[in-house]
């Protein structure tokens, strides 16, 4: 079990790290691209330098897996990970958007054991840990029950023809946010086709399963943390029961994707 005077910690830094970043918001800022199509931000590096020094007081002893740091395969070698994104959402949050949140979890032997989203534009606070539950603003959530894909919910803008019978819902851009989203019972169905990072779904992962949601990579396999490449194809988190009907659909997308 996790102490809960650790978790109330990092809780505590996650909102300093939170407020860090909103105090900034829609003002004038540095912005450019890592690479096409990939924003970034003065803020970004301000938080995650904040966080690092933060996180790496408490637990001197932890790897560090960040967005915004180069990567130390040294983690590899650690028992236990901080995973971070200091701004997931950067797109929305450059755009003077809500749907960013700072997100932290601490990893043990390959799966998170504390989970932290804190999204200040919605005065939101999303925590988990592991065999605790999970909470929004101290408030217990559940994900939702659900059997049938038509009409469930899913964060997206803009559904392709295949998927017209799901019912399209507000979207941050964070992809944290839309995993909690899940776990919170706004949403039944979260999909991504591309590899993505450990530091964009770490926390959500454990928040999401806390409210019994459940969580894969795009194919329906379990989600690993602190691998060599940090990253996982895809990732799909649904409401309760949901899980083996969104794999069915997906599957052979997911194959055609999966191709690099």
């Amino acid at each position: 079990m996790v102490n809960r005077d650790l978790a109330d910690a990092v809780a505590a830094i996650a909102r300093e790290a939170g407020q860090r970043a909103f105090t900034r918001w829609r003002t004038d800022f540095r912005r450019w691209e890592k690479s096409p199509g990939n924003p970034v931000c003065e803020v970004d590096l301000e938080v995650d330098a904040l966080l690092r020094a933060r996180l790496t007081a408490l637990l001197p002893d932890a790897g560090w897996l960040s967005e915004e740091t180069v990567d130390n395969q040294d983690r590899l070698a650690k028992d236990r990970l901080w995973v971070v994104d200091p701004i997931d959402g950067t797109r929305d949050y450059i755009r003077g958007r809500e749907g960013w949140a700072v997100s932290i979890a601490l990893v043990e032997q390959g799966q998170p054991v504390i989970g932290l989203l804190d999204c200040p534009p919605r005065a939101a606070v999303f925590r988990a840990e592991a065999g605790q539950g999970a909470t929004l603003n101290g408030a217990p959530i559940r994900a939702a029950r659900r059997t049938r894909l038509a009409g469930a919910r899913v964060p997206t803008e803009a559904l392709p023809k295949v998927d017209r019978d799901l019912v399209a819902v507000y979207r941050p851009n964070s992809i944290a946010l839309r995993i909690a989203m899940v776990a919170a019972a706004e949403a039944d169905l979260v999909a991504t086709l591309r590899w993505g990072h450990e530091w964009d779904i770490a926390a959500a992962t454990l928040i999401a399963r806390e409210a019994g949601a459940e969580m894969s990579d795009a194919f329906g396999q379990p989600l690993a943390f602190n691998t060599p490449s940090a990253e996982a194809f895809g990732v799909l988190a649904t409401a309760t029961g949901l899980h083996a009907a969104a794999v069915a659909r997906l599957r052979d997308r997911a194959a055609k994707y999966a191709e690099r």
